[in-house]
């Protein structure tokens, strides 16, 4: 039974690394099965927008930080698999 990836894109309005950084992270968790997208603003939560201010877009898989700024998919496909397997 493969195990579950929470990946979440942790973003702002009007961020152009964002919105490239999210085209990336769907594409690759659409094509990984167990691997689940969730995306959040920093301006809709004050505990993530003190930790990642400066540091968006941030990708975290199960919580923890994968990466900051910009997004490799091929890094990023590698650890969703690591995670579901």
């Amino acid at each position: 039974m493969s195990a579950t990836a929470t990946v979440t894109l942790v973003s702002k309005p009007g961020c152009h690394l964002c919105d490239a950084a999210r085209d990336i992270v769907s594409a690759v968790v659409a094509e990984t099965p167990g691997a689940v997208f969730v995306e959040t603003s920093i301006a809709d939560d004050a505990e993530l927008y003190d930790r990642f201010v400066e540091e968006i877009p941030v990708v975290l898989i199960n919580g923890a930080v994968h990466n900051i700024w910009r997004v490799d998919a091929e890094r990023l496909r590698g650890a969703l698999q690591d995670a579901t397997n």
